[in-house]
């Protein structure tokens, strides 16, 4: 489905893509050319009619070793308004996901530092394999976290437990981040895992589950009202579908 080098994109039939990141050399750091790979992948699966979910997995023992940190700071003596620029540009290869309507899944295989525990973040769930780890160092090396990093963390484990993990630089193993919420499951196989999910959750109605997505969205971050309002909306419209009365049927007195 693509022709690119530092990743691919993969499907078939059962409305399942599959995104891999493929420069375990690199440890599947987001460079510029993986950067705009990764924003023209996900771009192809939002316009595909037929995509239903997508899963993000990683080659290699890293699932991805975060940005290119020497293309976006090794030039000195730019001004804060140019290195902004350049950052807002690199998150854009991840944050794409969070644009998607279908469900998406992460199989984190390995470590996800920086800029790769944010791509893994911007999925809906997360798979973990027994070696991955979720690293937020970014102040090990003195630089503000980045890239929507404490949103996601802060939504995900609260604002304390964000705020320790952050400000120490630390890291979950994959039995922390289980614990904690950060991951649905861990799994020998995270890959295979979450291609189970996937093809169950690419049997729904696609209306269906973009409107379930969206809701818990809503959610996540909003007031009881405008959830139920949202609720009320995208349930009465879900009736409207064969299955609803054929399924009411079965309850009809002879």
């Amino acid at each position: 489905m693509g022709e690119w080098t530092t990743i691919r994109l993969e499907g078939g039939d059962d409305g399942v893509r599959v995104l891999t990141l493929a420069d375990p050399e690199r440890r599947n750091a987001i460079g510029t050319v993986m950067r705009e790979e990764l924003i023209a992948a996900v771009g192809r699966v939002r316009e595909d009619p037929d995509a239903r979910v997508l899963v993000v997995a990683a080659e290699g023992s890293s699932f991805c070793a975060g940005a290119d940190l020497p293309a976006l700071f090794g030039e000195p003596g730019r001004a804060v308004g140019e290195i902004r620029k350049g950052l807002r540009a690199y998150y854009e290869s991840f944050l794409v996901l969070r644009d998607l309507e279908i469900p998406t899944i992460a199989a984190v295989q390995g470590p996800a530092v920086g800029a790769g525990l944010n791509l893994a973040l911007c999925c809906d769930i997360r798979i973990a394999g027994p070696g991955a780890r979720f690293a937020a160092t970014f102040s090990r090396i003195g630089l503000h976290p980045g890239g929507g990093c404490t949103y996601f963390l802060t939504r995900e484990l609260g604002a304390q437990r964000a705020l320790a993990l952050l400000l120490e630089g630390g890291r979950l193993t994959a039995e922390q981040a289980l614990e904690r919420g950060l991951v649905l499951s861990i799994a020998d196989d995270p890959l295979a895992a979450a291609m189970e999910l996937a093809r169950g959750y690419a049997g729904l109605r696609p209306g269906l589950a973009r409107d379930v997505k969206l809701a818990v969205r809503l959610a996540a971050g909003g007031d009881l009202e405008s959830v139920i309002e949202y609720e009320s909306w995208a349930q009465a419209e879900s009736a409207t579908h064969p299955e609803i009365a054929e399924f009411a049927a079965r309850f009809s007195k002879p």
